[in-house]
C-alpha cells in the first residue's frame, strides 16, 4: 500500500511539473506575441511569425498573427483531427482566452485525457469523440452550434480531409487551416479516394499515401471563398483567409510556384514492419507509384505514377 501512495504521490507530482512547464510555455509565448503584434504592419515573410507553443509545427504563431491581422480578440474555433489535444493548433488559443471551441476526434476516452491537463471548467471547450465522415460534418457542426460565425477552421485527419473540406459551406471561417501531403508534390491535384474509417497505414505501409496534394487543397478552398497565404515551416499545413480579408496581410503574395510549399521538411516513411526507413523526400512517388488516388483533374481513380 505504501509503494501505490508513492506511486500516486509521484504522478500528481509530475502532471503538476507539466503544468508549470505548460504555463511558463504560454508566459513566454505571450512576450514573443506582443513583440509580434508591435511589428504587425512590417512582417512580410511567414517565416517570421513560426512559433510552437502547443501545435505541432510552429503554427501558434501564424495563428496569432493572423489573428492579430484580422483584429480577432475572442476566436470562435473547430479544430478536427487533434488526438488527446496536448499538441494541436487551438489549444493556445483556448488556454489564454478560454473561448468557444470545437474539437473532433476518435481517440479514445478524449475528455479524460485532456482533463488531465486542461481545466475543461473554464470557457466552453466541446468535445465530440468520434470519428467523423463527409456527410455527417454539416450535421455535427449545427448539432454543437459550431456551423456559423467561425473565426478558424482546422482539419488534420491523415484521410480524407478533402472530402470533407468540399462538404463545407461557403465561407465557413474566417481563417482555414488544412493539412495536405507533400510528397504528392507541386503540380497534381490528386487525393486518396474516399474510405470510410480510412487510415493511412492501413492503405499503404509506408504511412506515405494520404490526404490530397496542396494544389487540391487550394482549389478546393477557393471555391468556397478562400486565399491561400503560405504553410507552416515542415510544409504540411496550409493556410487561408477569406478573400474579402486577404487585403488586411502584409505578408507578401505566395508563389505560384507551389514547389516552395511542397519540399517536405520531415521523413516519417516507415517500412512492412512499421519501423521508420528514413527515406528522403524525393524518393517518396516511387515507394507509392502503385498506391490508387483520384485524379480531381478529371474525377478518375489512378496510380499515382499513371499521374506522371
Amino acid at each position: 500500500m505504501l509503494k501505490i501512495k508513492k506511486i500516486i504521490k509521484f504522478l500528481i507530482n509530475l502532471l503538476n511539473t507539466q503544468r508549470e512547464l505548460d504555463n511558463i510555455k504560454i508566459q513566454l509565448a505571450k512576450n514573443f506575441f506582443l513583440n509580434l503584434r508591435l511589428n504587425l504592419k512590417n512582417i512580410k515573410d511567414i517565416e517570421e511569425v513560426f512559433y510552437k507553443v502547443f501545435s505541432q509545427n510552429e503554427e501558434d504563431g501564424i495563428i496569432q498573427y493572423l489573428l492579430y491581422s484580422l483584429k480577432i480578440k475572442d476566436p470562435k474555433f473547430v479544430e478536427i483531427g487533434t488526438e488527446n489535444y496536448s499538441e494541436s493548433n487551438t489549444r493556445y488559443i483556448y488556454e489564454t482566452s478560454y473561448c468557444n471551441g470545437l474539437i473532433i476526434d476518435g481517440h479514445k476516452n478524449l475528455k479524460e485525457e485532456i482533463s488531465k491537463f486542461l481545466p475543461l471548467y473554464k470557457g466552453n471547450l466541446k468535445i465530440y469523440n468520434n470519428f467523423i465522415e463527409p456527410k455527417s460534418i454539416i450535421e455535427i457542426l449545427k448539432k454543437n452550434n459550431f456551423d456559423k460565425d467561425l473565426d478558424i477552421f482546422s482539419i488534420d485527419i491523415d484521410g480524407i480531409d478533402y472530402w470533407v473540406i468540399k462538404e463545407l459551406p461557403n465561407k465557413i471561417s474566417k481563417i482555414f487551416i488544412a493539412e495536405y501531403n507533400p510528397y504528392f508534390g507541386p503540380d497534381l491535384e490528386i487525393t486518396v479516394p474516399y474510405i470510410k474509417n480510412f487510415n493511412r497505414t492501413n492503405y499503404h505501409y509506408s504511412n506515405l499515401c494520404y490526404g490530397s496534394s496542396l494544389k487540391a487543397i487550394i482549389n478546393v478552398l477557393k471555391t468556397k471563398g478562400f486565399t491561400f497565404i503560405g504553410s507552416n515551416g515542415l510544409k504540411n499545413n496550409a493556410f487561408f483567409v477569406l478573400n474579402e480579408f486577404s487585403n488586411l496581410i502584409s505578408l507578401n503574395k505566395p508563389s505560384q510556384n507551389l514547389f516552395e510549399y511542397t519540399n517536405a521538411k520531415y521523413r516519417e516513411g516507415r517500412d512492412i514492419n512499421n519501423n521508420l526507413t528514413y527515406h528522403n523526400p524525393q524518393d517518396v512517388i516511387n515507394i507509392i507509384e502503385n498506391c490508387e488516388i483520384i485524379d480531381l483533374k478529371d474525377n478518375q481513380k489512378k496510380k499515382i505514377r499513371d499521374c506522371f
